[in-house]
Protein backbone atom coordinates (compact mmCIF):
# COMPACT_ATOMS: atom_id res chain seq x y z
CA UNK A 1 0.00 0.00 0.00
CA UNK A 2 1.11 3.35 -0.70
CA UNK A 3 -0.21 5.90 1.80
CA UNK A 4 -0.06 9.80 1.38
CA UNK A 5 -0.82 10.90 4.81
CA UNK A 6 -1.93 14.02 4.40
CA UNK A 7 -5.02 12.10 2.70
CA UNK A 8 -4.87 10.15 5.34
CA UNK A 9 -5.09 12.66 7.96
CA UNK A 10 -8.03 14.46 5.81
CA UNK A 11 -10.02 11.34 6.14
CA UNK A 12 -9.84 10.61 9.47
CA UNK A 13 -10.42 14.51 9.71
CA UNK A 14 -13.72 14.00 8.03
CA UNK A 15 -14.10 10.81 10.12
CA UNK A 16 -13.78 12.04 13.44
CA UNK A 17 -15.89 15.25 12.24
CA UNK A 18 -18.91 12.90 11.51
CA UNK A 19 -18.47 10.89 14.96
CA UNK A 20 -18.97 13.76 16.45
CA UNK A 21 -21.91 14.75 14.59
CA UNK A 22 -23.45 11.41 15.24
CA UNK A 23 -22.87 11.24 19.06
CA UNK A 24 -24.13 14.93 18.93
CA UNK A 25 -27.46 14.09 17.11
CA UNK A 26 -28.77 12.74 19.94
CA UNK A 27 -28.30 15.94 22.62
CA UNK A 28 -30.20 17.72 19.66
CA UNK A 29 -32.83 15.52 20.17
CA UNK A 30 -32.64 16.12 23.86
CA UNK A 31 -32.57 19.59 23.37
CA UNK A 32 -35.47 19.93 21.44
CA UNK A 33 -37.80 18.03 23.65
CA UNK A 34 -36.83 19.47 26.78
CA UNK A 35 -37.14 23.14 25.39
CA UNK A 36 -33.72 23.51 26.36
CA UNK A 37 -32.93 26.09 23.23
CA UNK A 38 -35.91 28.17 23.69
CA UNK A 39 -35.24 28.44 27.26
CA UNK A 40 -31.77 29.87 27.44
CA UNK A 41 -33.77 33.02 26.65
CA UNK A 42 -32.99 35.64 23.58
CA UNK A 43 -29.77 35.82 21.34
CA UNK A 44 -26.83 36.79 23.65
CA UNK A 45 -28.26 36.33 26.80
CA UNK A 46 -26.23 34.38 29.23
CA UNK A 47 -27.73 31.84 31.60
CA UNK A 48 -25.88 29.11 33.68
CA UNK A 49 -26.38 25.71 33.46
CA UNK A 50 -28.10 25.89 37.32
CA UNK A 51 -30.50 28.43 35.74
CA UNK A 52 -31.60 26.52 32.90
CA UNK A 53 -32.08 23.56 35.20
CA UNK A 54 -34.38 25.42 37.25
CA UNK A 55 -36.22 27.06 33.91
CA UNK A 56 -36.76 23.67 32.27
CA UNK A 57 -37.20 21.44 35.41
CA UNK A 58 -34.43 19.30 34.61
CA UNK A 59 -30.99 18.38 36.36
CA UNK A 60 -28.22 20.57 36.60
CA UNK A 61 -25.60 18.04 36.07
CA UNK A 62 -27.21 16.62 33.00
CA UNK A 63 -28.05 20.32 31.61
CA UNK A 64 -24.15 20.92 32.17
CA UNK A 65 -22.91 17.83 30.55
CA UNK A 66 -25.56 19.03 27.19
CA UNK A 67 -24.49 22.52 27.55
CA UNK A 68 -20.76 21.86 26.95
CA UNK A 69 -21.66 19.45 24.14
CA UNK A 70 -23.37 21.95 22.56
CA UNK A 71 -20.52 24.27 22.93
CA UNK A 72 -18.26 22.10 21.61
CA UNK A 73 -20.34 21.51 18.71
CA UNK A 74 -20.56 25.47 18.32
CA UNK A 75 -24.49 25.43 18.40
CA UNK A 76 -24.31 27.66 21.55
CA UNK A 77 -21.78 29.64 22.75
CA UNK A 78 -19.79 29.41 26.71
CA UNK A 79 -18.07 32.58 28.17
CA UNK A 80 -15.41 31.00 30.62
CA UNK A 81 -14.96 34.55 32.60
CA UNK A 82 -19.17 34.10 33.93
CA UNK A 83 -19.19 30.11 33.30
CA UNK A 84 -22.35 30.89 31.92
CA UNK A 85 -24.00 30.16 27.77
CA UNK A 86 -25.48 31.77 25.65
CA UNK A 87 -27.25 32.09 21.48
CA UNK A 88 -25.85 34.35 19.08
CA UNK A 89 -28.79 35.64 16.40
CA UNK A 90 -28.11 32.64 14.04
CA UNK A 91 -28.18 29.87 16.43
CA UNK A 92 -31.20 31.08 17.84
CA UNK A 93 -32.35 31.31 14.75
CA UNK A 94 -31.42 27.72 13.73
CA UNK A 95 -32.44 26.11 17.05
CA UNK A 96 -35.58 27.97 18.87
CA UNK A 97 -37.56 29.52 15.49
CA UNK A 98 -39.73 27.06 14.40
CA UNK A 99 -41.12 29.26 11.97
CA UNK A 100 -38.02 29.79 10.33
CA UNK A 101 -37.15 27.75 7.22
CA UNK A 102 -33.56 27.28 9.38
CA UNK A 103 -34.69 25.49 11.86
CA UNK A 104 -32.98 22.28 12.21
CA UNK A 105 -33.82 20.37 15.48
CA UNK A 106 -36.30 18.18 13.71
CA UNK A 107 -34.09 17.08 11.27
CA UNK A 108 -32.21 15.41 14.28
CA UNK A 109 -35.72 13.93 15.17
CA UNK A 110 -36.20 12.93 12.35
CA UNK A 111 -32.49 11.02 11.54
CA UNK A 112 -32.37 9.50 15.36
CA UNK A 113 -35.49 7.77 14.29
CA UNK A 114 -34.31 6.35 11.12
CA UNK A 115 -31.27 5.09 12.48
CA UNK A 116 -33.29 2.59 14.65
CA UNK A 117 -34.11 0.54 11.29
CA UNK A 118 -30.50 -0.04 10.57
CA UNK A 119 -30.55 -3.78 11.68
CA UNK A 120 -34.01 -4.36 9.61
CA UNK A 121 -32.04 -2.49 6.82
CA UNK A 122 -29.15 -4.57 7.47
CA UNK A 123 -31.20 -7.36 6.69
CA UNK A 124 -33.01 -5.97 3.58
CA UNK A 125 -29.34 -5.76 1.71
CA UNK A 126 -29.34 -8.92 1.83
CA UNK A 127 -33.00 -10.41 1.13
CA UNK A 128 -33.99 -7.46 -0.90
CA UNK A 129 -37.38 -6.92 0.49
CA UNK A 130 -38.53 -3.67 1.53
CA UNK A 131 -39.37 -1.65 4.74
CA UNK A 132 -42.66 0.42 4.72
CA UNK A 133 -43.06 3.57 6.37
CA UNK A 134 -45.13 2.34 9.10
CA UNK A 135 -42.66 -0.35 10.65
CA UNK A 136 -40.27 2.99 11.31
CA UNK A 137 -39.70 3.92 14.64
CA UNK A 138 -43.04 6.64 15.72
CA UNK A 139 -40.38 9.32 15.74
CA UNK A 140 -39.79 9.60 12.32
CA UNK A 141 -43.50 10.70 11.64
CA UNK A 142 -42.65 13.32 13.92
CA UNK A 143 -39.35 13.92 12.79
CA UNK A 144 -40.40 14.50 9.26
CA UNK A 145 -43.10 16.77 9.77
CA UNK A 146 -40.67 18.96 11.89
CA UNK A 147 -37.89 19.10 9.53
CA UNK A 148 -40.62 19.62 6.23
CA UNK A 149 -42.36 22.50 7.93
CA UNK A 150 -40.69 24.97 8.36
CA UNK A 151 -39.48 25.25 4.74
CA UNK A 152 -43.32 24.32 3.54
CA UNK A 153 -44.07 27.21 5.98
CA UNK A 154 -41.22 29.77 4.51
CA UNK A 155 -41.90 29.14 0.90
CA UNK A 156 -45.43 26.88 0.11
CA UNK A 157 -47.65 30.18 0.41
CA UNK A 158 -45.80 32.96 -0.90
CA UNK A 159 -43.81 31.44 -3.38
CA UNK A 160 -44.63 27.81 -4.85
CA UNK A 161 -48.20 28.19 -5.57
CA UNK A 162 -48.10 31.73 -7.27
CA UNK A 163 -45.13 30.19 -9.63
CA UNK A 164 -48.38 27.91 -10.71
CA UNK A 165 -50.28 28.58 -13.61
CA UNK A 166 -53.37 29.67 -12.54
CA UNK A 167 -53.51 27.73 -9.46
CA UNK A 168 -53.24 30.89 -6.80
CA UNK A 169 -56.39 32.30 -8.68
CA UNK A 170 -58.31 29.70 -7.78
CA UNK A 171 -57.36 28.91 -4.51
CA UNK A 172 -58.36 32.15 -3.16
CA UNK A 173 -61.49 32.50 -5.04
CA UNK A 174 -62.46 28.42 -4.14
CA UNK A 175 -60.80 25.47 -5.44
CA UNK A 176 -60.67 21.62 -4.47
CA UNK A 177 -57.33 20.52 -3.53
CA UNK A 178 -55.92 17.04 -2.63
CA UNK A 179 -52.57 16.99 -0.84
CA UNK A 180 -50.95 13.05 -1.46
CA UNK A 181 -49.17 11.56 1.11
CA UNK A 182 -50.05 14.74 3.52
CA UNK A 183 -48.39 12.85 6.96
CA UNK A 184 -49.31 14.85 9.79
CA UNK A 185 -50.98 17.01 7.34
CA UNK A 186 -48.24 20.35 7.76
CA UNK A 187 -48.86 21.07 3.80
CA UNK A 188 -52.50 20.67 3.67
CA UNK A 189 -53.60 22.93 6.99
CA UNK A 190 -50.83 25.53 5.59
CA UNK A 191 -52.83 26.11 2.59
CA UNK A 192 -56.37 25.71 4.17
CA UNK A 193 -54.83 28.49 6.47
CA UNK A 194 -53.84 30.71 3.14
CA UNK A 195 -56.67 30.06 1.16
CA UNK A 196 -60.21 30.04 3.55
CA UNK A 197 -62.68 29.95 0.41
CA UNK A 198 -60.63 26.48 -0.80
CA UNK A 199 -61.54 22.90 0.27
CA UNK A 200 -58.77 20.53 1.15
CA UNK A 201 -58.54 16.67 1.26
CA UNK A 202 -55.31 14.79 2.87
CA UNK A 203 -54.59 11.51 1.98
CA UNK A 204 -51.95 8.89 3.05
CA UNK A 205 -51.56 5.22 3.68
CA UNK A 206 -50.65 5.95 7.48
CA UNK A 207 -53.94 5.80 9.66
CA UNK A 208 -51.42 6.94 12.60
CA UNK A 209 -50.20 9.82 10.70
CA UNK A 210 -54.15 10.51 9.47
CA UNK A 211 -55.37 10.77 13.49
CA UNK A 212 -52.80 13.45 13.84
CA UNK A 213 -53.37 15.65 11.06
CA UNK A 214 -56.89 15.34 12.07
CA UNK A 215 -56.06 16.44 15.53
CA UNK A 216 -53.79 19.34 14.58
CA UNK A 217 -56.11 20.67 12.05
CA UNK A 218 -58.73 20.52 14.67
CA UNK A 219 -56.69 22.58 16.39
CA UNK A 220 -55.51 25.33 13.80
CA UNK A 221 -59.26 25.53 13.14
CA UNK A 222 -59.86 24.29 9.74
CA UNK A 223 -61.22 21.31 10.11
CA UNK A 224 -64.03 22.68 8.80
CA UNK A 225 -62.43 22.95 5.64
CA UNK A 226 -59.76 19.74 5.96
CA UNK A 227 -60.97 16.19 5.46
CA UNK A 228 -58.31 13.78 5.74
CA UNK A 229 -58.57 10.43 4.95
CA UNK A 230 -56.58 6.73 5.09
CA UNK A 231 -56.22 6.11 1.61
CA UNK A 232 -52.56 5.61 -0.74
CA UNK A 233 -52.05 7.94 -4.06
CA UNK A 234 -53.41 4.96 -6.70
CA UNK A 235 -56.75 5.06 -4.66
CA UNK A 236 -57.49 8.12 -3.56
CA UNK A 237 -61.71 9.00 -3.65
CA UNK A 238 -62.71 12.14 -5.49
CA UNK A 239 -62.21 13.71 -9.03
CA UNK A 240 -62.42 17.62 -10.10
CA UNK A 241 -59.54 18.48 -8.04
CA UNK A 242 -57.91 21.92 -9.28
CA UNK A 243 -54.56 21.51 -7.82
CA UNK A 244 -53.09 17.71 -6.58
CA UNK A 245 -49.80 17.98 -4.62
CA UNK A 246 -47.24 15.65 -3.53
CA UNK A 247 -44.82 16.75 -1.13
CA UNK A 248 -41.48 15.22 -0.63
CA UNK A 249 -43.31 11.59 -1.13
CA UNK A 250 -43.77 10.91 -4.86
CA UNK A 251 -39.99 8.97 -4.42
CA UNK A 252 -41.22 6.92 -1.68
CA UNK A 253 -44.03 5.17 -4.16
CA UNK A 254 -43.76 1.80 -5.38
CA UNK A 255 -45.88 2.49 -8.24
CA UNK A 256 -45.76 6.52 -8.88
CA UNK A 257 -46.48 5.97 -12.46
CA UNK A 258 -49.29 4.53 -11.34
CA UNK A 259 -50.15 7.24 -8.84
CA UNK A 260 -49.33 9.95 -12.25
CA UNK A 261 -51.86 8.14 -13.92
CA UNK A 262 -54.97 8.30 -11.22
CA UNK A 263 -54.16 11.52 -10.16
CA UNK A 264 -54.88 12.61 -14.25
CA UNK A 265 -57.89 11.56 -14.02
CA UNK A 266 -58.79 12.71 -10.98
CA UNK A 267 -57.63 16.34 -12.03
CA UNK A 268 -60.21 18.94 -13.39
CA UNK A 269 -59.64 20.44 -16.43
CA UNK A 270 -56.91 23.32 -16.57
CA UNK A 271 -55.64 21.46 -12.74
CA UNK A 272 -52.14 21.05 -11.69
CA UNK A 273 -50.27 18.63 -10.65
CA UNK A 274 -47.68 20.40 -7.50
CA UNK A 275 -44.92 18.06 -7.25
CA UNK A 276 -42.12 18.65 -4.06
CA UNK A 277 -39.12 16.82 -4.52
CA UNK A 278 -35.52 16.56 -2.88
CA UNK A 279 -33.58 18.68 -5.10
CA UNK A 280 -31.05 16.65 -6.85
CA UNK A 281 -29.47 17.02 -10.24
CA UNK A 282 -30.01 14.00 -12.96
CA UNK A 283 -26.56 12.53 -12.84
CA UNK A 284 -24.88 10.38 -9.39
CA UNK A 285 -22.08 13.16 -9.98
CA UNK A 286 -23.80 16.32 -9.80
CA UNK A 287 -25.24 15.09 -5.99
CA UNK A 288 -21.84 14.41 -4.58
CA UNK A 289 -22.05 17.50 -1.90
CA UNK A 290 -23.60 17.93 1.23
CA UNK A 291 -27.37 17.92 0.88
CA UNK A 292 -27.49 14.91 -1.51
CA UNK A 293 -25.23 12.87 0.96
CA UNK A 294 -28.20 14.06 3.46
CA UNK A 295 -30.56 12.69 0.93
CA UNK A 296 -29.26 9.50 -0.44
CA UNK A 297 -27.96 8.40 3.42
CA UNK A 298 -32.26 9.08 4.04
CA UNK A 299 -32.59 7.27 0.89
CA UNK A 300 -31.26 4.29 2.19
CA UNK A 301 -32.95 4.26 5.42
CA UNK A 302 -36.10 5.06 4.28
CA UNK A 303 -37.49 5.75 0.65
CA UNK A 304 -35.40 2.73 -1.33
CA UNK A 305 -36.80 0.56 1.79
CA UNK A 306 -40.07 2.02 1.92
CA UNK A 307 -40.80 2.23 -1.96
CA UNK A 308 -39.45 -1.66 -2.29
CA UNK A 309 -41.83 -2.55 0.37
CA UNK A 310 -44.86 -1.69 -2.00
CA UNK A 311 -46.27 -2.84 -5.33
CA UNK A 312 -44.03 -2.54 -8.40
CA UNK A 313 -40.89 -1.16 -6.05
CA UNK A 314 -39.48 1.30 -8.31
CA UNK A 315 -37.17 2.83 -6.12
CA UNK A 316 -36.43 6.37 -7.57
CA UNK A 317 -34.80 7.54 -4.27
CA UNK A 318 -34.90 10.54 -2.67
CA UNK A 319 -32.17 12.03 -5.56
CA UNK A 320 -34.35 10.88 -8.60
CA UNK A 321 -33.34 14.32 -10.83
CA UNK A 322 -35.99 15.95 -12.70
CA UNK A 323 -35.80 13.36 -15.69
CA UNK A 324 -36.69 10.63 -14.14
CA UNK A 325 -39.65 12.34 -12.61
CA UNK A 326 -40.52 13.49 -15.93
CA UNK A 327 -40.65 9.97 -17.31
CA UNK A 328 -42.92 8.70 -14.09
CA UNK A 329 -44.95 11.89 -15.47
CA UNK A 330 -45.04 11.51 -18.75
CA UNK A 331 -45.54 7.73 -18.31
CA UNK A 332 -48.93 8.93 -16.21
CA UNK A 333 -50.35 10.51 -19.14
CA UNK A 334 -49.48 14.26 -18.69
CA UNK A 335 -48.36 16.23 -21.35
CA UNK A 336 -45.91 18.34 -19.83
CA UNK A 337 -43.39 19.44 -16.95
CA UNK A 338 -41.82 22.04 -16.20
CA UNK A 339 -39.48 23.51 -13.03
CA UNK A 340 -41.04 26.16 -11.55
CA UNK A 341 -39.57 26.93 -8.82
CA UNK A 342 -36.49 25.60 -5.84
CA UNK A 343 -34.78 25.61 -2.78
CA UNK A 344 -31.52 24.50 -1.30
CA UNK A 345 -33.50 21.42 -0.27
CA UNK A 346 -36.38 21.35 -3.12
CA UNK A 347 -37.40 21.59 -6.23
CA UNK A 348 -41.10 22.19 -7.40
CA UNK A 349 -42.43 21.09 -10.59
CA UNK A 350 -45.67 21.48 -12.34
CA UNK A 351 -47.52 19.15 -14.12
CA UNK A 352 -49.94 19.37 -16.59
CA UNK A 353 -52.39 17.20 -18.32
Amino acid sequence: MNINEQKLNELLGRFVGDLGATMSAGTIVIGEKLGLYKAMGGPNEPISAAQLATRTETNERYVREWLNAQAASGYVEYDAESDSYYLTDEQALVLTNENSAAYLPGAFVLATSALKATPKVTERFKSGEGLGWHEHDEGLFCGTELFFRPGYAMHLVSEWIPSLDGIEEKLKSGAKVADIGCGHGASTILMAQAYPNSEFFGFDYHEGSIETARRKAQEAGVSDRVTFEVANAKNYPGTGYDLVACFDCLHDMGDPVGASEHIRSSLNDGGSWMIVEPFAGDKVEENLNPVGRVYYSASTLICTPASLSQEVGLALGAQAGEERLRNVVTEGGFSSLRRTAETPFNIILEAKP
